[in-house]
């Protein structure tokens, strides 16, 4: 009787991570930027639903600017997530591969092969995602809630955002929901770092993947700076260009991300996500 190792459940252990100089992150932009010329619309479609999503959003809401303000700060919470499609487009890039919207299709679709629960799916990168959209919501909410209750007047425009609580005389609105929002952002960076590329690539668990992903940022305490900071200015210039900028932003922090797990992960010793799983140890028995 011969017993196959169970290839199919995730790894439990974080991965290896590797230090890398202070400034590998403008390396990385130079590396996204090739990857979205070399991907064409299927890169810009990313930025471009994005775009019109924060479009409708201001369309519906542009009287509630109060709301909007934590909705669009929440949008870098839950952007790792939403640039999966552009990881998995880097990796083919990275393989020789085809770039088509069928691999970022197949991409979104993954879930549903290759798990080891009992229904056969792989729920991590859901489960993750809905993490961080958990994560994102409370921040709307919270800084919905901040923003009412402490503001002088009702803030329903940008305009009322600027003057009573950006430059509000003898007021510490602003500090504090800034204060209040970098306490929530750091964690979730941290968290978020690489773990959602490391998902996508390899077979390992979530809770392994967030510990590779805090190890990244402590291990590399500048260059992660650097790079937080690179990526909150490029979205507030996509933000501040009436949301056209974010055509371009979104996919080149997304494959730019991929090129960051890449240098700062080495997941050679875990095996590939997209590889067969192997089958279990009781249907593998053979006389």
């Amino acid at each position: 009787m011969t017993l196959m190792p169970n290839h199919s459940a995730p790894a439990r252990a974080p991965a290896s991570v590797r230090t890398i100089d202070p400034g590998q992150p403008l390396h990385w932009l130079a590396l996204g930027w090739r990857d979205m010329a070399r991907c064409g619309w299927v890169s810009f479609a990313h930025g471009l639903v994005l775009a019109l999503f924060g479009a409708a959003l201001f369309a519906v809401a542009r009287h509630q600017f109060w709301l909007l303000a934590g909705a669009f700060s929440g949008f870098l919470m839950v952007a790792p997530v939403l640039a999966t499609g552009l990881y998995a487009l880097s990796r083919a890039v990275e393989r020789g591969e085809t770039t088509s919207a069928r691999l970022v299709l197949k991409t979104w679709l993954s879930w549903r092969r290759h798990g080891a629960s009992k229904d056969g799916k792989d729920w991590r990168l859901v489960c993750f995602g809905l993490l961080l959209g958990l994560a994102g919501t409370g921040w709307v909410l919270t800084s919905a809630a901040l923003i009412t209750l402490l503001a002088p007047v009702p803030i329903k425009g940008p305009l009322d955002f600027l003057q009573h609580v950006v430059l509000a005389p003898n007021h510490f609105l602003f500090d504090l929901w800034l204060a209040l929002g970098g306490i929530l952002a750091a964690p979730m960076f941290a968290s978020s770092a690489v773990a959602l590329p490391l998902l996508l690539d390899r077979r390992v668990s979530v809770l392994a993947a967030v510990l590779t992903s805090w190890q990244t940022v402590l291990l590399n305490p500048v260059p992660m700076a650097l790079w937080a900071a690179l990526i909150m200015g490029f979205t507030l210039l996509g933000l501040a260009s009436l949301l056209l900028g974010l055509i371009v932003v979104i996919p080149l922090l997304g494959h730019a991300s991929w090129h960051a797990y890449r240098d700062l992960v080495d997941a050679s010793a875990l095996p590939a996500r997209d590889a067969p799983p192997m089958m279990p140890p009781q249907a593998a028995e053979q006389p």
